[in-house]
């Protein structure tokens, strides 16, 4: 453990000093949509899931496409693993222990779990390695407004990858880019009629982003904690099982769940491996919302309240009624920009250019999302920023 924070610790001075271009933040952006540009890396194609075929053979046409980048991510984790661990008895771990977990998990994650690794040709371990890395690393921003109209517009830039391998010569970290090519948009049917639509990563079978058309909108963002995710897993592999996994959690919301409201009180009251922040909108006035999560229960519900002049929510990865770490201060410039942007002018484009802006732009940076749930639309676009920009 020691090791492990001294090179932590080691990692973040080194990032920081290479990269650190004062000042941390830029001029608002604007004009940045429709994207284009050096910060725009192509728009993320369209896949579909039929939930109607067993859940062994439902991501089979997705992952057959995307297995080589798949194989290509996983290869990249166990390089950082066998850094930590020489030697690869990390590897062989998780090749042998890992297995073993998929019998736990809940329907249908398990049996599409093993369509993934089955499809793929990727160890079965290796594949649940995968789907268990967002369940306690992931760095995201997520806002939600009302326009002037009383449209409720969800956007969400999804970070990951913070000291998984930074490559100097490129300025970017490893993972990150790995990740990339990964990026997919999921339209869920049953009976050929969408259920609801997801930005998330090939191989991966929770959700983090998504869409039930004309109801709500759902975003997770990781929340840091002591009694974290980690933690979570710990003991679900010891047999304590009566918590969800997060991921999970959100994408069975997104599949059952009718209203708001609904979707709110299980995302509030549902026990969790990990802490979290849910962030939620709806399709009437005055619904959105950021639900900030111990593993146990709902601490906060932070509302959109026009009579408060509260028109928007947003969220990074901090309480919202704490300071943000000062080396990972996202949220300010980005309200900044929300506030300079103002109620009347608000919309998927400004919404854009909000999270165009540096540091909520930065080098974990993979994707940005964009929703409106009255017109059911998800739109995602592949990320990139171009140095001098923040490592996180």
């Amino acid at each position: 453990m020691a090791r492990f924070i001294f090179l932590f610790v080691a990692a973040l001075f080194t990032v920081t000093a290479a990269q650190f271009i004062p000042p941390f933040t830029e001029d608002c952006r604007m004009g940045m949509y429709p994207p284009s540009g050096p910060t725009f890396k192509g728009a993320v194609s369209w896949y579909s899931v039929d939930l109607d075929l067993p859940p062994r053979d439902r991501w089979t046409a997705v992952i057959t496409e995307k297995k080589r980048e798949l194989a290509s991510m996983i290869q990249a984790i166990k390089d950082l693993a066998d850094a930590f661990v020489p030697d690869g008895k990390l590897v062989e771990l998780v090749d042998a222990a890992l297995p073993l977990i998929v019998d736990t998990l809940p329907y249908p994650f398990a049996d599409e779990i093993r369509g993934i690794a089955a499809a793929s040709g990727i160890p079965l371990g290796e594949v649940v390695l995968f789907n268990i890395f967002y369940e306690v690393f992931t760095v995201c921003t997520s806002v939600i407004a009302e326009d002037a109209k009383g449209n409720l517009l969800h956007a969400r830039n999804l970070d990951f990858g913070l000291f998984m391998g930074w490559d100097e010569r490129n300025k970017s970290w490893v993972v990150s880019e790995l990740l990339k090519p990964l990026v997919v948009n999921v339209d869920f049917k049953r009976n050929k009629q969408t259920v609801f639509k997801s930005t998330s990563f090939a191989g991966y079978v929770g959700m983090l982003t998504g869409i039930k058309p004309t109801a709500f909108t759902l975003t997770m963002n990781e929340r840091f904690s002591l009694d974290g995710g980690y933690i979570g897993i710990l003991e679900w592999i010891l047999g304590k099982r009566d918590g969800i996994w997060m991921s999970f959690l959100t994408r069975s919301v997104l599949e059952n769940a009718t209203s708001y409201e609904e979707a709110k009180g299980r995302l509030a009251q549902t026990k969790l491996l990990a802490p979290a922040y849910f962030i939620l909108g709806g399709n009437s006035t005055g619904q959105g919302c950021i639900i900030t999560r111990s593993r146990l229960l709902s601490l906060d519900v932070l509302e959109i309240d026009l009579k408060l002049g509260r028109w928007y929510v947003l969220e990074t990865n901090y309480d919202h009624w704490k300071d943000p770490l000062f080396l990972d201060d996202r949220r300010t410039p980005a309200m900044k920009c929300m506030n300079a942007t103002s109620q009347a002018n608000v919309s998927i484009k400004t919404l854009y250019d909000v999270l165009s802006t540096k540091p909520v732009l930065n080098k974990l940076t993979t994707y940005t999302t964009l929703m409106q749930v009255s017109a059911g639309t998800l739109e995602s676009y592949i990320r990139d920023c171009p140095s001098p920009c923040m490592p996180w």
